[in-house]
C-alpha cells in the first residue's frame, strides 16, 4: 500500500520529494455498544485495515487534499488560514478539523500540506473511517512539526475536533481504539475517567469476521443523538432517586430496584440497555481472561437482543446478517457494532466454518435485503504508524 499512495501522490501533486507515508487503523467494538456517552465501558480493537497517507510539507499556507477513495472529487484546496467546516470541502473537514483543534490547544500549525489518502475501510461501514482520518492526521501534524503530544492526546483532540468543528457529538471510543490500539489486544476503556487496561485476544482457531451491510446510515446521526437525549432524561430521572453520575454505575439490580423512577416506557428501555449492556462488556472481558470464549460469544448475542428490542438501533439489514450468522454451526458469536442503522456486525467464527459463513449468510442475505453484503476476515493491530 506504501506504494500504491506514493505512486499515486506522484500522479496528483508532480513529485514525491520529501514525502512520508502514515498510517492509522479503523475500529470494531467487540462488545459495550451504546455505552462510550453513558459512562459505561466499552471493549473495541483496533484493525489491520485503515488509512494511509502520503503528506509533505509545503512552503505557503494552502492545503491541497485528495483522496484515492473519492477520485472524483479531485484535489480539494483550503488554507490554513480561518479554517471553518464548509459543505464544499467535503470529507476534507475531517482533517481541517483536527488542525484547527490543535489550534485551538496552542499547537499553530506553520505551513501547509499536500495529503493524499487511501483507506480500505469500507465507506459508512461504521468501522470509523472519519476518526481513523482524526487520528491519522493528528499523527502527521506531531511528526512534521514535532508537537509534543502522546497517542492519548490525538484520541482526545480528534473526538474534539469531530465534536467542535464538524457537529457530531461522538463520545470518545473511536479515537481512542484507533489511537491506543494494541496487535492482538482489545481495550477495555471505562469512558467515565478513560482508564484503560489491554486484555489479549486469543481466539484459538477462530477469526473476527466483519460484515458490511451496504446500507448506508442516512438516519444514524438523527436517531443517535434522540437515543442519547433519552438516556440523559432517564438519568435525569433516577438521579431524583439514587446517588449517581452516570447509568453506567449501576448494577442490573439496582436498576431493577430504582427503574420505577423513569416515567417513560421507552426511556426505561433505554436505559436498561445502558445498563446491562455494560455488565455485559464486564463480564465479556473476564470470560476472556478465563480462556472461556463460549461465554464471550453468548455475550455478543445477548448485546444484540438488547440493541435490537431494547435500543431499537439494528434494522432489518443488521438483524438479518445477525440471525444468519447464528443459524451456522460454529459461529461462536455475532452483533451489530457500531452507532447501528446501517454498518457492520462482528462475529467470532471458527477457521473452518467462515466459508460456509460467508456462503450462508451472504445468500440469505442477498435474498432478504435485495442487494449484497461484503464480509472482511480481519486482524487486531497496532494504532497509528509512519511506514
Amino acid at each position: 500500500m506504501k506504494e500504491t499512495v506514493l505512486k499515486e501522490f506522484e500522479k496528483v501533486f508532480g513529485d514525491t520529494e520529501g514525502v512520508k507515508v502514515f498510517f492509522a487503523p479503523g475500529r470494531v467494538n467487540l462488545i459495550g455498544e451504546h455505552t462510550d456517552y453513558n459512562g459505561g465501558h466499552v471493549f473495541p480493537c483496533a484493525l489491520t485495515i485503515g488509512t494511509y497517507a502520503a503528506a509533505r510539507m509545503r512552503n505557503d499556507r494552502k492545503l491541497r487534499f485528495y483522496s484515492m477513495n473519492f477520485e472524483q472529487l479531485g484535489v480539494i484546496e483550503s488554507s490554513l488560514d480561518g479554517l471553518k467546516p464548509e459543505k464544499e470541502a467535503d470529507w476534507t473537514n475531517y482533517p481541517k478539523g483536527v488542525m484547527w483543534a490543535f489550534g485551538e490547544r496552542g499547537f499553530e500549525i506553520p505551513q501547509g500540506m499536500d495529503i493524499l489518502l487511501n483507506g480500505n475501510i469500507p465507506n459508512g461501514s461504521g468501522l470509523s473511517s472519519s476518526a481513523s482520518v482524526e487520528v491519522l492526521t493528528g499523527a502527521i501534524l506531531r511528526d512534521f512539526f514535532g508537537f509534543q503530544v502522546s497517542n492519548q492526546d490525538l484520541a482526545l483532540i480528534g473526538q474534539f475536533s469531530e465534536n467542535k468543528f464538524n457537529g457530531v457529538n461522538c463520545g470518545i471510543m473511536d479515537q481512542f481504539a484507533i489511537a491506543m490500539g494494541k496487535k492482538d489486544h482489545a481495550i477495555f476503556l471505562d469512558t467515565s475517567d478513560l482508564s484503560y487496561t489491554y486484555a489479549p485476544v486469543k481466539l484459538q482457531g477462530a477469526k473476527i469476521v466483519i460484515a458490511c451491510s451496504n446500507k448506508k446510515r442516512g438516519l444514524g446521526d438523527s436517531k443517535y443523538n434522540e437515543r442519547r437525549s433519552e438516556c440523559e432524561t432517564a438519568l435525569a430521572e433516577l438521579q431524583k432517586v439514587v446517588d449517581i453520575k452516570s447509568l453506567g454505575e449501576l448494577s442490573e439490580e439496582q436498576f431493577e430496584e430504582y427503574k420505577s423512577a423513569i416515567k417513560d416506557e421507552t426511556r426505561v428501555r433505554r436505559a436498561k440497555h445502558a445498563v446491562y449492556e455494560n455488565q455485559r462488556t464486564l463480564k465479556a472481558v473476564k470470560a476472556l481472561e478465563a480462556n472461556d470464549i463460549a461465554q464471550f460469544g453468548q455475550l455478543m448475542n445477548a448485546s444484540h437482543v438488547s440493541l435490537r428490542d431494547d435500543y431499537e438501533v439494528t434494522g432489518i439489514e443488521l438483524d438479518t446478517l445477525v440471525e444468519e450468522a447464528w443459524k451456522v454451526p460454529g459461529v461462536i458469536g455475532s452483533r451489530m457494532t457500531g452507532a447501528g442503522f446501517g454498518g457492520c456486525t462482528v462475529s467470532i467464527v471458527e477457521d473452518d466454518a467462515i466459508d460456509t459463513f460467508k456462503k450462508q449468510v451472504g445468500e440469505a442475505y442477498l435474498a432478504k435485503i435485495g442487494y449484497a453484503a461484503d464480509f472482511y476476515v480481519v486482524e487486531i493491530g497496532d494504532g497509528p504508524v509512519v511506514l
